[in-house]
């Protein structure tokens, strides 16, 4: 498809560029079946030579506070699939020419720069990418991308690859301000560095992100506060507690799981009272892991009693098996054993813990666990409900002849 001479082909690179963004406005369409049959992805990926380089696409990579519907990096993969059709044996001579073109300074067209990132399947590639998404800034600083954001695309071809440390250097430096000026790439970056550890370079980001004027979301208040809740350190928790009272008082929206973190690092800085006052916020408190904290909260405000009536409500042993039962952390009723210890309600306590043994509502997840989950999209609710529904309709019309 492309010249293998060392020059760059414009007129070809634009008549692909075209091609691509037809693609990538048709892709949804032409691969939104394959989601539902996993299996025809490694007849694609075969068929594109990408089982190696690509093996690990799906499924996607692990998350643990972001869900699919804000990371979005199967509709990304989906979109490089298409390109990379278009591109079929020519992906590697590109990205060589496009490193050529970086190194003589000619100038970077926007739908260039676009069909690179989408051709991207290696670190190498990346450095390449990288390189070009400096430049593209520089030449274009005082003018408008459009509507195509760049950030986000960059931020999830660091989170596909396993590129946190690309991405937090890239994102925080200062030449690239007004590049990464929408809340969605900070939100990656800071969701990548949280799944990889890197808590205190992901502080340093929602720092930057701050002092640039990029807008907080409910997401990012939650990423924020579930990152002070894993540093667990004075300053931290100053950070966590400033960030959410001067975000309360403006009225902004704190979602439960943001306030969940909160409480969880109150209580790890001994701070009851905080922690009493954050749970008392949020708005819907019934959930499993709203209802261990409270255990939690109870236990160490000495109100043991209380929690123990906590468990004793959510005993269900005549409940149908496909009703969802309240469920208990293990370290949860430890620890509550353990303040219980020698207490009047101590017998009671057992006999309760026993019976929700029984029940099998009580779990070996950690507190932990429940608190860094990844949650559901609605894109996968809305598969599953649709399963449901399309089992239910089947059950009816079985009946239905059946009775005939």
């Amino acid at each position: 498809m492309f010249n293998s001479t060392p020059t760059l082909n414009i007129a070809m690179v634009q008549s692909v560029g075209k091609r691509v963004n037809m693609a990538l406005r048709r892709c949804g369409k032409c691969v939104g079946s394959l989601l539902h049959e996993p299996s025809k992805w490694l007849k694609v990926l075969k068929y594109f030579g990408w089982v190696g380089i690509h093996s690990c696409v799906f499924p996607a990579a692990k998350r643990y506070l972001l869900s699919e519907d804000v990371i979005r990096l199967q509709d990304f993969q989906q979109r490089k699939l298409a390109v990379a059709h278009l591109a079929t044996g020519s992906k590697g001579n590109y990205i060589e020419l496009f490193n050529q073109k970086l190194q003589r300074n000619k100038l970077i067209l926007r739908d260039d720069l676009k069909l690179l990132l989408h051709l991207c399947q290696t670190a190498d590639d990346m450095v390449i990418a990288r390189d070009a998404i400096y430049r593209y800034h520089a030449e274009n600083r005082n003018l408008a991308f459009g509507e195509f954001k760049f950030g986000p695309v960059f931020m999830r071809l660091c989170y596909e690859l396993g590129l946190e440390e690309m991405a937090a250097a890239t994102i925080t430096d200062e030449t690239m301000k007004g590049f990464f000026n929408d809340t969605t790439s900070f939100n990656i970056a800071i969701d990548m560095l949280f799944t990889k550890g890197s808590h205190e370079s992901t502080l340093e980001v929602l720092k930057i992100m701050r002092k640039q004027g990029v807008s907080f979301n409910s997401d990012t208040f939650m990423l924020a506060s579930g990152t002070c809740y894993k540093l667990n350190t004075p300053e931290s928790y100053r950070i966590c507690t400033d960030l959410l009272e001067e975000n309360q008082v403006k009225g902004f929206n704190i979602s439960r799981r943001a306030y969940c973190f909160a409480v969880a690092l109150a209580l790890r800085q001994n701070d009851i009272e905080k922690a009493q006052l954050w749970y008392s916020r949020i708005m819907s408190s019934d959930s499993r892991l709203c209802q261990n904290l409270k255990i939690v909260l109870l236990a160490m405000s000495g109100a043991a009693t209380e929690a123990i009536s906590v468990l004793s409500e959510a005993l269900m042993p005549e409940c149908p098996s496909f009703v969802k039962k309240p469920e208990f952390s293990q370290e949860v009723v430890d620890f509550l054993r353990l303040r219980s210890e020698d207490g009047p309600q101590m017998t009671r306590l057992e006999q309760i813990v026993s019976q929700l043994q029984q029940t099998k509502q009580v779990t070996q997840q950690t507190l932990d666990n429940m608190l860094c989950y990844t949650p559901v999209g609605k894109k996968k609710l809305e598969l599953v409900m649709e399963k449901r529904t399309s089992r239910i309709s089947r059950r009816t019309r079985q009946s239905a002849l059946l009775s005939e």
